[in-house]
């Protein structure tokens, strides 16, 4: 069955230009003008863009936290990031201590078999740096395409790991070409300051910013990077929130390390007077880290333009109002953290990114798609419009208007973190390697569509392809 998509603007992390797209099976397999294919069923792009299939590298689907379990699973999940231009996301498989590691592999492969309606891949939990742990990681690497590991520094006593930890997993993925991810705040001093908040009586969920204040952030993102530095090594730091943060990385990157960083959504548009809402709606902005005072917004959209972040991973993590973030009524830290982002994640940044002349479509291709792929061993079957890629393909009206709302999104979860905000641009059609999974804001796809994706390693060569905006 052949494609051919007409009439459209096909934008790349380098490229905008004018052309037709013939796609035949999954792949790509001509661009240009004027194309031609008998039987082929023909799409008309006219008036709209064509971008590269989102890749969200940063997604909790089916996950268990706090005593209850995320109300999107990878089915629902899927879904709604399909209808949000997102054909690929990378999700994280936690591990138990004591427990082998594929027991936990197996798990998610449990999980998501058969009820994905977009491609998908794994990153790995890494809780100890046992020499029986660090033993299984090559046969996790080669048998599961499992390129990528992480190493919590906040959630003490739950998925905590100790400095020691963090390094020897950093010297590892050097020896074996993996990249490590972190999540980095200082859990010592918040589990500290949530203690100390808690005897005071402050229950509320504003506390949970304010127990996880900027310079835990800032403080454990910069002694992770000079932990890579030591080992030589390399670091991606996820959802960063904040300023102080921001710099650290741009400090290590400067010095030559070599480090990354993802922001996400909500922290570009939401801030920190969510969490203060009236009558426990606060509680549907509790997340880590947390939201911050608006003007560390600006910081972050500065960072994506000029390059000193390159990702925007979504922090998928929902729970519903009623029955899970209500858990926390009387005590914050029962909310279980996280919230529904998957769907709205390239609309967010296309409309307050391009739209507001933010960033530019290059640009948004690139921290949308095209990096993740690359410094995820991904590229180029996804992440970008080339023969032989990939037909994961976004058709996208930037003419058109939508308003975000619980009532309309794909999500489980009972309500959105961006409630009635407008948006500019639609995705009007999805293709998934070659089939059209959503039409006119119809899903067209079925469970298990989606397949799972064994990554090659960290490519050095791949990663050094830095986008530099043409001024």
């Amino acid at each position: 069955m052949s494609t051919l998509i007409q009439n459209g603007i096909i934008v790349t992390a380098s490229d905008t230009f004018e052309a037709d797209l013939l796609v035949q099976g999954e792949q790509i397999v001509a661009i240009g003008t004027g194309l031609h294919e008998d039987g082929a069923e023909i799409i008309n792009a006219e008036g709209c863009y064509i971008f590269p299939g989102g890749v969200d590298p940063h997604t909790h689907l089916d996950m268990p936290f706090g005593g209850t379990v995320t109300a999107d699973d990878f089915e629902s999940g899927t879904i709604a990031a399909a209808f949000g231009g997102t054909t690929t996301i990378i999700d994280f498989c936690l591990t138990e201590k004591k427990k082998p590691i594929k027991d936990a592999i197996q798990t998610w492969h449990e999980k998501s078999k058969g009820r994905a309606a977009i491609d998908y891949s794994f990153h790995l939990m890494i809780g100890e740096a046992t020499e029986e742990v660090l033993a299984q990681l090559p046969s996790v690497i080669n048998e599961e395409g499992i390129s990528s590991f992480k190493v919590f520094m906040a959630y003490k006593n739950v998925f905590q790991a100790d400095d020691a930890t963090l390094f020897h997993t950093l010297k590892k993925a050097k020896e074996l070409g993996v990249l490590v991810m972190v999540h980095a705040e200082n859990g010592d001093v918040i589990d500290y300051l949530t203690k100390e908040a808690l005897a005071n009586g402050q229950t509320e969920p504003i506390y949970h910013a304010l127990t996880r204040p900027v310079e835990v952030e800032g403080e454990a993102t910069g002694r992770a990077c000079q932990l890579t530095a030591l080992a030589d090594s390399q670091l991606y730091v996820v959802h960063v929130s904040c300023e102080e943060a921001v710099r650290k990385i741009e400090e290590a990157r400067r010095a030559g390390a070599d480090i990354w960083g993802e922001t996400c959504p909500q922290y570009l548009t939401l801030d920190i007077d969510d969490l203060r809402k009236p009558e426990f709606e606060g509680a549907k902005y509790v997340w880590s880290p947390p939201l911050r005072e608006k003007s560390h917004q600006d910081v972050l959209w500065n960072a994506l333009r000029t390059g000193a972040l390159q990702t925007i991973g979504s922090d998928q993590c929902s729970f519903h109002f009623k029955g899970q973030k209500t858990l926390g009524v009387e005590d914050f830290t029962k909310i279980p953290n996280g919230g529904p982002m998957i769907e709205d994640r390239m609309s967010i940044l296309y409309s307050e990114g391009v739209a507001e002349e933010r960033i530019t479509l290059n640009q948004f291709v690139d921290v949308t798609s095209t990096r993740a792929s690359k410094l995820f061993g991904l590229y180029p079957k996804k992440g970008t419009i080339a023969i032989g890629s990939d037909a994961d393909l976004v058709i996208f009206d930037p003419f058109a208007v939508r308003t975000i709302s619980s009532d309309t999104h794909h999500m489980k979860v009972d309500y959105s973190a961006f409630e009635g905000k407008q948006v500019k641009g639609v995705v009007r059609t999805v293709l998934s390697k070659g089939k059209v999974i959503i039409q006119d804001q119809a899903y067209k796809g079925n469970a298990g569509d989606g397949q799972y994706i064994k990554r090659a390693k960290y490519n050095e060569q791949l990663r050094n392809q830095i986008y530099v905006e043409h001024v």
